[in-house]
């Protein structure tokens, strides 16, 4: 990526608090290299969409929000650089198949552009509303949040993925802000590790109680006593099916099974009324060595192929509630949502 630049690295407390996971400063659309978390936070820019894009597909930036910004953002160049709009909104469509807030950021930034607005201004605008919605979403989950709970999450729904607070770690955080203690087990969230690396790394630095714990070990700490689920979505069908991080539908029958509620967070924008139900989501399936390889070296026998689905679909009756910064609603309450 010719235009991708190395702008700071920084380590404290201090210095992730005063960033977002991805924004707009000179000319360039900068963003945490999530890949290199938790060794390092490395910030990097870039000036051409096509690189932004990239981006987007190698997983330098992730998480259903944050995608969606990112892709906004990664309009905004395009209009800067007076680049075809349409061409660019498919390619950027183009990076990763999944999350629906990438599809929807790039229609919200065609329709504003169309409108001659500011390219920066819409962008900017974009990335705070998300900020505002997830804002929304941590006051009405960290209610569900009561003293002395024990809670699991699956993946990164942090910061990270959605800008600034998160969608399943805002109620967390304001659960936290209000003094209430609690418990998170992390799920490690194999291949890539994004519990593990980036949701651990979160809770750390806001001083959250948790643990890391295997992937294979849900059920059982499930059977010991776990009070709530609460993940992301990258993408809700208008049945209130949803795709999410590969691994998520085996906690949800788990919990199913232990009748342990089971909470999914998510702004509206991740609703993809278009999609009836979660057979017609397209799941990304990603290359086989982020399963067979470790760091670049491989730890599979070889000659042995990998299978490697970055999604799997959670059944609607699975689900609790969706809290959203309109409020929860139940699968069965998903018109309102619509509405």
């Amino acid at each position: 990526m010719a235009s991708g630049e190395i702008v700071v690295k920084v380590r404290t407390k201090t210095g992730y608090d005063n960033i977002r996971a991805v924004w707009f400063e000179n000319e360039k659309v900068m963003m945490i290299d999530q890949r290199e978390l938790p060794h390092e936070v490395k910030i990097v820019g870039f000036t051409e969409y096509p690189d932004v894009a990239e981006a987007i597909k190698n997983m330098t930036t992730r998480g259903a929000p944050s995608i969606g910004a990112t892709a906004a953002y990664a309009m905004c160049l395009a209009a800067l650089s007076e680049s075809d709009i349409d061409k660019a909104s498919k390619d950027i469509k183009a990076a990763r198949p999944t999350a629906n807030d990438l599809f929807y950021a790039v229609d919200y930034m065609c329709a504003e552009l169309k409108k001659g607005k500011d390219p920066i201004e819409a962008a900017d605008a974009y990335a705070q509303m998300m900020v505002d919605k997830c804002t929304k979403i941590g006051e009405y989950g960290g209610e569900l949040i009561k003293n002395g709970m024990k809670l699991m999450t699956h993946c990164n729904a942090g910061a990270l993925a959605t800008v600034d607070v998160g969608t399943a770690l805002a109620p967390m955080r304001k659960a936290h802000a209000d003094h209430k203690k609690f418990f998170v087990y992390v799920s490690e969230t194999r291949p890539r590790l994004q519990g593990m690396q980036l949701t651990a790394w979160e809770l750390n630095q806001e001083g959250i109680d948790h643990a890391i714990i295997p992937d294979g070990a849900s059920a059982y700490y499930m059977s010991q006593g776990v009070d709530m689920i609460i993940t992301g979505a990258d993408r809700i069908a208008a049945n209130g099916d949803f795709a999410n991080k590969i691994g998520t539908f085996d906690k949800a029958i788990v919990a199913k099974h232990f009748g342990i509620p089971f909470y999914v967070a998510a702004p509206i924008s991740t609703f993809d009324f278009n999609t009836r139900t979660g057979r017609e989501i397209v799941i990304e399936q990603r290359s086989e060595k982020e399963v067979t390889e470790v760091y670049n070296q491989r730890i599979a026998p070889v000659g042995s192929p990998a299978l490697n689905p970055a999604f799997d679909v959670t059944p609607a009756d699975l689900v609790t509630g969706f809290i959203t910064e309109k409020g929860i609603f139940t699968p069965d309450e998903i018109s309102k949502v619509k509405e």
